[in-house]
This record gives structure tokens, sequence and C-alpha cells, in this order.
């Protein structure tokens, strides 16, 4: 770690420009993503085409199965282009000049989704933006990622990395609720278009404008010598390299594998929660955005619960049981669906998943990330590291959500969520082994102690 970077760990105005961009980005994630862009492009591909099927490039799709598709391709896409950008910025040195640019990509895509609408809509145009508009997402996410290890030392990851989350979650639920406002207001006026379309907007207009507090105050790695390398094929070769040290890493490796299992079934949830709500279960739009709200406010505490009980207990043990809790929300989502089609579901049943996907919602990313930094190895290439972690969320997301949709186009979404829990089940059975592991790493290092001591 150069100087300029080493100076600026727990410095406290590096530290709150460094969650500020969480405050800015989160949005995004909650908005567009999880709530309005969901509930919007169901309602509006409905209403054009008088079902649930959706023509797109010469086929029909289910209209939630279609999203689901977009997100997988999406994901894919930045998968296949993190190893390059990576390339690119740890040999130029320019890590946030890259954060800007996707920002700002993402940004602009939900300015554009401000025009995805009226009669039947341009359902390509929506998806462009939509899959954009996720790319800037994620591609700056790896960049903002790769900057915890070089602004907070390791006993404070955890912390400063919940920190992070939390702020992400007040700043996306206060412009949830002005959507929500705006929702309101242009209904009440018999339009049921201008508010979310006016929400897209101001959503890329919040990201773009608050990230400027980040930018500013963010250093910017010390770039090293130019060396010729070919960017194209070295960021891949970079994810070989990295790979190669993982696999001598055991309880990195093991922890890799668990991650990658279970990022299949929480980022799948997460991304196809309200699609669950207003399909499966019926609810209307107001109920599913309040739902919404309800799972960010419970998930800043759940955030700094799950922070706490880590330094008691340990990142992987409480990762454990926080992925158990993911099972049960599966199989819970499932008997729902079915109360629903018996006449039994009880909207109540619905917001106490809500409740629980909340606590455990911030709580399992925040730890993911933080576990994953402390035991990386010393580096200087934390974007690289950083970058085959992504790659590796991308890839699991990529299988999670396509999965999710095909299930859900041949046999129903009721059976997409226990799929999801088979993922998990993996995800848990693979943390047990990092556990194990690190018991042991941990005995043989402490009879190298004693052996020297002697």
């Amino acid at each position: 770690m150069n100087e300029s970077l080493s100076a600026q760990l727990n410095n406290p105005k590096t530290v709150r420009a460094w969650c500020m961009y969480d405050w800015a980005i989160s949005v995004y994630n909650l908005v567009i993503t999880t709530t309005f862009f969901p509930i919007y492009f169901l309602g509006v591909t409905k209403s054009a085409y008088g079902e649930n099927t959706v023509p797109f490039l010469g086929r029909e799709f289910k209209n939630t199965s279609l999203y689901d598709y977009t997100l997988s391709f999406a994901y894919l896409a930045i998968a296949l282009l993190l190893p390059i950008l990576t390339s690119i910025a740890d040999s130029r040195g320019n890590k946030k000049k890259f954060m800007q640019f996707f920002c700002y990509l993402g940004g602009l895509a939900c300015i554009g989704m401000f025009w995805f609408g009226g009669g039947k809509p341009s359902v390509e145009w929506g998806l462009t933006c939509f899959i954009f508009a996720t790319i800037g997402y994620v591609g700056s996410l790896v960049f903002y990622n790769s900057y915890l290890p070089e602004i907070a030392k390791p006993e404070d990851q955890d912390r400063i990395s919940a920190r992070g989350f939390s702020m992400g979650y007040v700043g996306s639920v206060l412009l949830q609720l002005i959507g929500f406002g705006l929702v309101i207001y242009f209904s009440g006026n018999g339009d049921e278009t201008s508010g979310p379309l006016f929400t897209f907007l101001l959503t890329g207009f919040w990201w773009i404008g608050f990230a400027q507090i980040t930018f500013a105050q963010l250093p910017e790695p010390k770039a090293p010598p130019v060396t010729g390398k070919n960017v194209w094929v070295a960021g891949f070769q970079e994810l070989k390299k990295v790979w190669t040290q993982v696999k001598k890493l055991v309880v990195l490796k093991w922890f890799l594998i668990a991650f990658f299992f279970y990022s299949m079934g929480v980022q799948t949830v997460m991304l196809a929660a309200t699609l669950f709500g207003q399909q499966t279960l019926g609810l209307p739009a107001d109920k599913l955005i309040i739902t919404v709200v309800l799972i960010q406010l419970v998930a800043i505490p759940g955030a700094i619960i799950m922070s706490r009980l880590s330094a008691k207990y340990g990142n992987v043990t409480v990762l454990m049981g926080v992925v158990l809790i993911w099972i049960v929300i599966c199989f819970s989502a499932y008997y729902t669906a079915v109360l629903k089609e018996n006449g039994n579901f009880v909207e109540y049943h619905f917001y106490g998943l809500a409740v629980l996907v909340g606590l455990v919602m911030g709580g399992v990313q925040s730890l993911s990330r933080s576990t994953y930094s402390k035991l990386m190895p010393p580096t200087n290439d934390t974007a690289s590291f950083f970058s085959f972690y992504d790659v590796t969320e991308k890839i699991a997301i990529v299988i999670g959500t396509f999965a999710f949709g095909y299930i859900d186009e041949i046999f129903g979404m009721k059976h997409s969520a226990l799929l999801l829990a088979v993922f998990f089940v993996l995800g848990v059975g693979a943390l047990v082994i990092t556990r194990n592991k690190e018991k042991q790493v941990r005995k043989a290092l402490q009879a190298q102690l004693n052996t020297a001591d002697v």
C-alpha cells in the first residue's frame, strides 16, 4: 500500500466520503431493481398487451421471467467486463475514474428510463436502460468495495462496512418514500405511470449528485509504472493468479465456495421479492412499496446487530446462522404461496417474511464483504482480489436469476423459491467446512507458536 493511501486509514473524512457512496448508489438497488421498476414493468406490459406474456426480440416471454433473464444478462455482461476493467485500473492506477464512469453510466441510464412508457411501451428501450443501469451499479461497486482495505484497518472493517450499508439503507428509504409520495399524488389524479417515471428520473440525479461528495474526498491510488501488458487479457490472467493464491489459502477458498452458493439465493431473493409479492400473492403496488420500506428499515439494525455478533462469535459462525434463516425464508415463501392458492393467505404472512428478510439482508452482505477483506492475503492488488470476489458473486447471480426465471416460466414462481433453498443448503454446508478449516489453521498456528516458545 502506498504512503498516500496508508495515511488515509481510518481517516474520518475519507471514511465518511466512502460511506456516502453507499448513500448515493443504494437508491438504484432499492428504488429501481427491488421496487418501482419491476412493479412498473409488470403493470405497464400487462396493461399494454392484456396479459402476462410479452413479445421481445421476436419471441414471447412471461413478463416476470423476461425480467429475470434481463437481470441475468446484465450480470453476465459485467462479469465478463470486470477482469478487463480492473486490469486497466490496476495498471494505470485509476480505479476512481472507473468508479466515476460506471456511476455516470448507471445514473444516466436511470434517467433514460423516464421515457419508458406510453401506449404499447418500447420494451427494448426500457430493458436496455435497465441493463445499462445494472452494469453501472455493479461496475462501480467493484471499485468502491476495493477501497475498504485501503481506508480502514482490519479490526475496523466490519464496523465501517456495516456503517456504509446502514447509510445506504437510510438514503434509499428516504428516496423510496419520496417516490411513494409521487405515486400516490399522480395516481390520485388518474395517472398511473408518471409517479414511477419521475422516481426513475430522481434516482439518476440522486446517484450522480451525492456521488460527488465521495469523488471529492476519496484518494486516487498512485499509478504504477505501465508494464506494456495487454489489458484485454491481463485481467483474466490476474483472476487466474488470484485463484492460484486462493487455492493455497484453504479457509478463503471454502469461504468463496460458500459465498458463491448462498449468493445465488440472497441476491435472487432480493431481486425477485417484489415480483413474488405482486405476481404470486397478488399484492397491490402501494402495499409492496410499504413492504420494501419496512425491509430497509429493519435492515439497518440488522446490519449493526450482525456486526456486533460477529465480533463476539466470529464472522463465519454468524454467517452460518444467517444462511440458515434464509433457508427458513425460502420454505416459508413456498408455504405462503400454497396458502394463497388455497384461499387461506393473510397479508401479514408476507409482512412477517419481509421483516425476516430485512433482518438478515444487510448482515449477510456486510459480513461477506468484510470477511473476504480480512481473509485476503496482504497485497497491493486489492482491485484484483475484489474483482475475483465480485465476479464470483455476479456469476452466482447469473445462475440464480436465470434458474429462478426458468423454473418460474415452466412450473411457477413458488417452485423457484424451493430452488433457492437448495442453493442456501449448499452454502451453509460450505460454511461449516470453512469454520472447521479455520479452527484447524488456528490450531496449527498455535502449535507453531508453542514450539517457537520452547
